[in-house]
Order: structure tokens, then sequence, then C-alpha cells
């Protein structure tokens, strides 16, 4: 399968996807320049992007493979590829594992999650079948119990171990405690969150040889976004051409940064993506240029669109759904999503304001409430916490005064991520 060319791309999508004929309908009938077409807005996006009436899709759904991505139980959102798209969307990402550090008969173990329509681990799997490299691929699975894992890992002697660093954390807990190392492992492939300083003493405790890298940058809706770049920063990438175009835009005017160490917004251009077509999508993420000529980019951590709690997801949307659905006397008047990490593990905090007049103090009701709301759309949250990877979802009551606003428009902060990142 080909790779298009942007022109022959946008002028398939204004064609046969309805929401990218509305979007484009006031542009000139033939667009060369990425600059001239609008950001897309997330919200818009998945709400023509349903089950029934989907006015995103240039065809019919009659031959793909269907993966869920983030949002709410009551309104899921499906990502979709044909076999050609899958095909060419794990082999440019097999060619990227060279770069995280694979080498020719490598003995890798994938623990990243299956099944639920979730596809982290097949698609590790699949790419690491594509990669240009012999390797041995070890499918456990990061839903397998730690007593049947530490065994197979030790069996085959496991060189390369890959999975999100909550579950690599996981797994090196469970070694420290039975006193146990696995010497054998070079590598630890990590992806789905940022890997901190905490966890990277934990790794080193129960994996003495083992380097933490980077297997890549991507996601199920946003696709290919990057692959490592060779460093002592697991942060930084490069975009995968040609297969997507990655742009950095700055977060208040959307206008595109040029410049090394201007942090500003993701956005993904997938060329390879026809069927569920991806053009200038925001992919949650912040970023900064380090290298412009080159095309590398150190990623900062998720913007207002979403934000990862350890293993978990969660959408700004999300929260402002548990929100309105318990706040029926509209006594909140401002949402920001504020993550913190303390004794090793991540947490959210809704910090919430309160209309003028209210007492903070008599809103405790509300709050089990919103935190019962919000658990029941995103039950990944309670699970995970009591599975003790990440704390218990909290809100904290301020006035409106005491939200975060940016401090060039003085617009609301959505998303306040106060982790130390390495």
């Amino acid at each position: 399968m080909s790779v298009h060319q942007l022109s022959d791309l946008i002028r398939f999508a204004r064609r046969n996807s309805p929401f990218y004929a509305e979007l484009y309908a006031g542009l000139p009938d033939r667009v060369e320049c990425l600059t001239q077409l609008p950001v897309v807005d997330q919200n818009a996006f998945w709400q023509a992007n349903a089950l029934h009436g989907n006015r995103v899709l240039t065809g019919p759904l009659s031959e793909a493979v269907v993966y869920k991505t983030g949002g709410t139980t009551g309104a899921p959102k499906f990502s979709c590829y044909t076999r050609e798209e899958w095909r060419e969307f794990t082999a440019a990402f097999g060619q990227g594992l060279l770069d995280a550090g694979l080498r020719p008969g490598h003995r890798v173990a994938d623990l990243f999650y299956a099944g639920e329509l979730y596809a982290s681990f097949l698609f590790v799997l699949d790419s690491l079948a594509q990669a240009p490299v012999d390797n041995v691929r070890l499918p456990i699975g990061g839903a397998a119990p730690l007593e049947s894992t530490v065994p197979t890992l030790a069996d085959f002697a496991a060189q390369v171990v890959a999975g999100t660093p909550t579950t690599l954390c996981r797994l090196a807990e469970h070694l420290v405690a039975t006193g146990r190392q696995l010497p054998s492992v070079e590598l630890l492939f990590f992806g789905g969150e940022a890997l901190f300083d905490d966890q990277r003493r934990l790794l080193g405790a129960a994996f003495p040889h083992a380097e933490p890298r980077s297997l890549g940058y991507a996601s199920v809706d946003a696709g290919l976004l990057g692959r490592p770049v060779p460093g002592p920063d697991p942060r930084v990438h490069r975009a995968f051409s040609p297969h997507t175009l990655v742009e950095i835009v700055d977060e208040t005017t959307g206008e595109p940064v040029t410049e090394a160490g201007r942090p500003g917004r993701v956005l993904v251009t997938s060329l390879f993506r026809r069927l569920m077509p991806v053009i200038r999508y925001p992919a949650g993420d912040r970023a900064e240029w380090t290298d412009p000529e080159a095309g590398h980019f150190r990623i900062l951590g998720r913007a207002e669109e979403g934000v990862r709690v350890g293993p978990v997801s969660l959408y700004t949307q999300d929260a402002h759904a548990a929100v309105a659905e318990a706040d029926t006397e509209g006594r909140v008047t401002g949402t920001q999503l504020v993550v913190r990490r303390w004794d090793g593990r991540d947490g959210l905090v809704l910090r919430l304001a309160t209309a003028p007049g209210d007492d903070p103090a008599g809103l405790d009701v509300l709050a089990k409430e919103i935190v019962t709301a919000l658990n029941t759309a995103r039950p990944l949250y309670p699970d995970s916490e009591r599975a003790g990877m990440v704390h218990p979802l909290t809100v904290e009551w301020v006035r409106h005064g005491d939200l975060a606003v940016n401090p060039r428009s003085g617009k609301l902060v959505r998303v306040l991520d106060e982790r130390p990142t390495a």
C-alpha cells in the first residue's frame, strides 16, 4: 500500500466523508498546504464518528479491524483500520522498534493489554512480527498473573519486556517483594504513559541490567505519531515519515510553532489512512521541537483534550459530563483536572469551583456523587485503584479565581499535570 499525497488525501476526504466535506466547505477546490486547513475539533469529530449514521468514514464498514479508544462507557469511541492500513501501521512501527533498541534474536515479552476491543497487545505483537529483524515473541499479556509471568520470563530468559510503565512497575514490585531479579532483561519497552524517576528506581532494583526505552509514540485514534530518537531522553521522537505529518501549534493562537523549546499541542495527519481520515487531528499531547530541522520533538505531557493517570485515559469531557450529571443545581462554576504523583502512584484531583455564596465545606455529598459518576463512566479508574495502580479520585473545592488560567490569554487551563517528569 502506498502512502498518499496530501492533496490527494484531502480531495478524497472531501469527496467521501460528510464530516470533512462540511469542515472544508469554505475552502478552495485545491488545497496543497496543511495550514490552509482548520484543526479538527475532537468533540465534533467523535460526535460524527458514531456507530450509527457515521459521517466521518469514507465508505461502509465492510472490511476493517475496530478498536476502542478513549471515551465514556455511555458514548464509546471506536477507531477503524482496513486490513492494508493496519498492516502499514504495524510495519512502520516495527521499523521504529530498531531505534528503540530491538536487535536480531531478541526474546520479547508482550505485557500490554488485550481484549474488549483494546489494541495495544495486538498492535505490539503485530509490530514485532513485521519488524525487519528476527525476534522471538512471547505473548503473555498484562492481565496474566504475576506468579505465572515471572517463571515464563525466567524460563525463556526474556531480553526485552514491553508494557505500560504501570505494568512494568507492578512486575518489578512483585520481583522485589519476593527477593528476585531478572538479570537477563536488557530493555524495558514502555509506552502509553510517561515514565517517572521513582519508577526508574524500582525498575532498576528488579531488572539490574535493563534500560527503559520508549518503544514509540502512537495511539489508536491518531495512529502513527513518532519513532524513538536514540539518546538519553526517551521523550524525544521524530515523525514516521512519510506515513505521518506532525505539527506543533500554539495552544492559544493555533499558529504553527517552528522554533525549538516552545511548547504547543501536537497535531497529526495520517497519509496512509483513508477509511477514517485523520487530518490535522489533535493527538491530545503537548510537545516542543528539540531539533526542528531534523524533525525531533520532545513529548511534554497531555494537552487539554485528555490526560493519562497511570494506565487510565481520561478526557476533559468525561469529567464535565460527570459534573453535569451530579450537579443538578448548577453549583459548580468551573472544572479543572489536576494530575499529581505521590508515593509512587498517579492520582487525579477534580478541582471544582463553586458558585458565589456556596460554602465549600458543605459540598461533601455532591463531591461523592461526582466521583461516583466519573468512576461509573470510566470503570478502568476504580479498577486500577483497587489494583493499587492509582490513588482514589478526589475533589478539591475552590473559588473560581483559584482556577489556573493561561497567563497570555486568560483562558481556563483544563488540565494541570503537576507530576515531575524525568
